[in-house]
């Protein structure tokens, strides 16, 4: 076992012991083997270094088979009783499969042929006429196969990349952009030679750069599509970029990161932290809200994760939830200083969650 600076780990190493944020939140358990995506999450929440196993790593096939595999929201929302909103959520789900199915069948293209854009657009379009009965805290999608995270990981940074550009007041004209700049930001990863993206042993120095290429590769992938604007290529060259200036591949300030860029950066992170992976549960969507809040300030945009925070979490009272010890209870105070901690009465009993620190939502039943 050995104690590794972040600036030292490698990609294929495994972890000797859990690694938590320095509030306590757990970000990576013990066992895990370290995938690149992994590596933006310990940067992103400022982790100085981990202890991992000297030698011991997985096989490639394992690792391969790891990363392909799909990850599931650690949240479902219950079927409504009433047949109208069953009816919408049920056009909803079936025009996310669709844009799953088009993604997929065109993705793997991308290098060879052009990005079909205006097909692309209007299934996209017809999704987010649906947006309604997304909440991004509580979706999960109905059926994956092992191989399609990918996809659905594009699909829900698009959808909640429209949602967070019409939350923090920017133009009608950008929802749509924004979605987009979801929808593409990591497809310069099928540039990347799967044998460097997954490699079990640390990657050389070499194969870490081209790692990181997968941004100017997004970038040049989509710099002569039509119907996008600039700020969609820009996000899939900046979203890796810390408003610190520590970021690649530029090591843009927040300054001179686009707005695309800062509002894709912040839901990958999100997304990626509230899936579940086969060798890692996912955590709770409130605790990750958290986490993000209390220590990404000075590598995200602070008033785009409280605006985030906000539009997600507005609570009302007689919310029935599920609390991470299994007790379901109902919402009967939300303080907005506060508002992934509301209390909850269960079984006549006040919960507050202010309070009980080891406590938190990990599901909305009813609202």
């Amino acid at each position: 076992m050995a104690s590794v600076s972040i600036t030292e780990i490698k990609p294929g190493l495994k972890l000797s012991k859990d690694v938590h944020t320095p509030l306590g939140g757990l970000l990576l358990q013990k066992g895990t083997v370290l995938l690149p995506r992994d590596l933006e999450i310990l940067r992103a929440f400022m982790v100085q270094s981990v202890d991992v196993d000297n030698g011991e790593q997985e096989t490639k096939s394992s690792v391969d088979s790891r990363a392909a595999i799909p990850q599931r929201s650690a949240l479902s929302v219950q079927a409504g009783k009433d047949s109208v909103a069953t009816v919408q959520r049920s056009s909803f789900l079936e025009e996310y499969d669709r844009m799953i199915q088009l993604v997929k069948s065109t993705y793997p293209s991308v290098i060879a042929a052009e990005i079909p854009i205006f097909e692309l657009r209007g299934q996209l379009e017809a999704l987010i006429s649906q947006i309604k009965d997304y909440n991004l805290l509580t979706f999960s999608p109905r059926s994956m196969s092992e191989y399609d995270y990918i996809y659905h990981h594009a699909v829900l940074c698009a959808l909640s990349s429209y949602q967070l550009a019409r939350w923090i007041g920017l133009q009608q004209k950008d929802w749509m952009q924004a979605a987009f700049a979801g929808l593409f930001h990591d497809i310069g990863n099928f540039k990347i030679d799967p044998a460097v993206l997954y490699k079990p042993q640390p990657l050389t120095s070499e194969e870490v750069e081209e790692m990181k290429r997968h941004t100017t590769y997004g970038y040049q992938l989509l710099k002569n599509v039509t119907a996008i604007n600039e700020g969609v290529r820009l996000a899939a060259l900046q979203h890796h970029e810390k408003v610190d200036g520590t970021g690649y591949p530029l090591r843009l300030d927040g300054g001179k990161i686009h707005i695309y860029a800062k509002i894709v950066g912040i839901v990958d992170i999100f997304h990626a932290m509230t899936l579940n992976r086969v060798y890692q549960k996912a955590q709770s969507p409130y605790l990750v809200l958290e986490q993000i809040h209390a220590e990404a300030f000075g590598k995200l945009d602070p008033g785009i994760v409280s605006t985030l925070i906000s539009k997600v979490t507005e609570f009302h009272n007689g919310t029935i939830v599920r609390l991470s010890n299994d007790q379901i209870g109902e919402i009967v105070f939300t303080d907005r200083n506060h508002p992934t901690r509301p209390m909850v009465s269960v079984n006549g009993q006040i919960i507050n969650l202010i309070q009980q620190r080891q406590l938190c939502i990990n599901e909305i039943i009813s609202s």
